[in-house]
């Protein structure tokens, strides 16, 4: 028991230290983590875990960067019929086979490292806008309550509208903020995040802060984007073997 607190404890706090270097990860590295090392009963238990950290963090992103309303009112399209869709597939998550759940986590891992890798969508008009908020955040729905990420559509909506890093650090933050709170609800409501989970997942919110400090000062040190792109590779790797891991190879 203390050997799997110690190695889940140690996985937040690599998580946390991933995204307080280059803004991203915290989600794909804890659950792609500890689906890998199988040190959960189930892998829908590491999607609760990571639930309170994701809040919380969040949480603190959104406020440091303000316009909260401004925000909100840009992008209320996206957060909407996104907020529906993992509320309303958090409930099939709890459904899935384990070997089905690894392999849509592994193909959403892929998909989120190759996107943000080599993907730069062509601009997006503002006439287009309003439909593509609608069908982005509904795969970012669908994405987000399977696996409890929903990056991938998110990233390349933005990059498509290209915003500058204050308002794509401000924007993901708050749809994923907000994002993590049907998602919560919805592992509530099935059972799997109890008191015992929803107790360890607060207690993980420890290593990712103290993680997102040491990745602060990694950040000032360091060439931000190169060690982002090492990172890429690393979860488009983890992303494959969770794919080969669900298919029996």
């Amino acid at each position: 028991m203390f050997d799997a607190l110690f190695i889940i404890f140690a996985i937040f706090l690599l998580a946390g230290t991933i995204k307080g270097t280059v803004g991203i990860g915290l989600p794909t590295a804890s659950i792609s983590l500890l689906s890998q090392l199988s040190v959960v009963e189930q892998p829908q238990i590491a999607v609760a875990l990571v639930i309170f950290p994701m809040m919380i963090s969040n949480a603190w992103q959104v406020y440091r960067g303000g316009d909260i309303i401004r925000t909100a009112k840009r992008f209320w399209p996206f957060l909407v019929i996104m907020l529906v869709m993992i509320w309303l597939f958090s409930q099939v998550s709890a459904a899935l086979p384990t070997d089905v759940f690894v392999l849509i986590l592994g193909s959403v891992i892929v998909v989120f490292a190759l996107s943000s890798l080599f993907v730069k969508p062509p601009a997006l008009a503002d006439k287009f806008d309003r439909p593509v908020q609608i069908g982005a955040g509904a795969v970012a729905g669908v994405m987000g309550g399977l696996t409890g990420i929903w990056s991938p559509p998110m990233v390349i909506y933005f990059l498509s509208r290209r915003l500058d890093k204050d308002d794509f650090v401000r924007a993901s933050g708050f749809l994923i903020f907000f994002g993590s709170l049907p998602l919560g609800l919805g592992y509530w409501q099935n059972d799997i995040m109890n008191e015992e989970v929803a107790l360890m997942s607060l207690l993980m919110t420890i290593p990712v802060i103290a993680g997102f400090t040491i990745g602060e000062f990694i950040r000032k040190k360091m060439d931000g984007a190169r060690f982002q792109k090492v990172l890429l590779i690393i979860f488009l790797l983890m992303g494959l073997n969770l794919i080969r891991k669900a298919a029996g190879f």
